[in-house]
């Protein structure tokens, strides 16, 4: 299992990651926004003052950030986005601009001083490999927030009937009294927890997968 700095250098090296936010209606708001530093455990990102996604994030911290590489591997970021204090910001994006060259030509000179920096010290990581087989899936969480466990669980109130294990894609479900699926390749389809016939597999949390 990959620790939290690893998860978050996939992401900056991905670079280019859709960022989920809420808009002042209430209704979700995504656009890709470009991971522009991460560092001892914490990703960093900065946008102009003018912009929506500023008075989005001003208004609702909530943000989740996903990038998908190459590899077919995803990253997951669920957490707050809280905006630098003022002492901090000047240095910072002038860290940013030296970490990413580029910038100079969006922003040259002192314009770069209507971008704002962000930092995401706390939330939730899921990684999601898609280039292994059996597929690969690890959580993690840092800062202030807890790891939340997903997926389905079988019960003691398995009979062993092999169900869930004949039909699962990854062939994830082991023979056991009861029988157990093995998380780290579980695809969260729920196809086990819709056929078996005396619905002994429950989901851990109440989110759609």
């Amino acid at each position: 299992m990959m620790g939290v700095q690893e998860y978050l250098e996939i992401l900056r090296n991905i670079r280019d990651c859709a960022f989920a936010t809420v808009d002042c209606t209430g209704a979700p708001a995504v656009r890709i926004i470009d991971v522009m530093l991460v560092e001892e455990g914490r990703l960093y990102f900065c946008t102009a003052r003018g912009k929506n996604f500023y008075a989005e994030l001003m208004a609702n911290p909530a943000v989740a950030v996903t990038g998908l590489n190459k590899e077919w591997q995803t990253v997951r970021l669920m957490g707050r986005a809280e905006r630098l204090a003022d002492g901090e910001q000047k240095a910072m994006i002038d860290r940013i601009f030296q970490e990413n060259p580029s910038m100079e030509g969006v922003y040259p000179g002192e314009a770069r001083y209507i971008l704002e920096a962000f930092v995401i010290a706390e939330g939730r990581l899921e990684f999601f490999d898609l280039g292994k087989s059996p597929i690969c899936r690890e959580s993690s969480s840092f800062g202030r927030a807890e790891r939340e466990e997903k997926g389905f669980r079988i019960t003691e109130d398995c009979i062993g009937c092999g169900t869930c294990a004949a039909v699962c894609p990854q062939q994830c479900i082991a023979e056991g009294e009861p029988y157990k699926i093995a998380a780290a390749h579980c695809l969260h389809c729920g196809l086990c927890f819709e056929s078996c016939p005396v619905e002994a597999i429950e989901r851990l949390d109440s989110e759609a997968h």
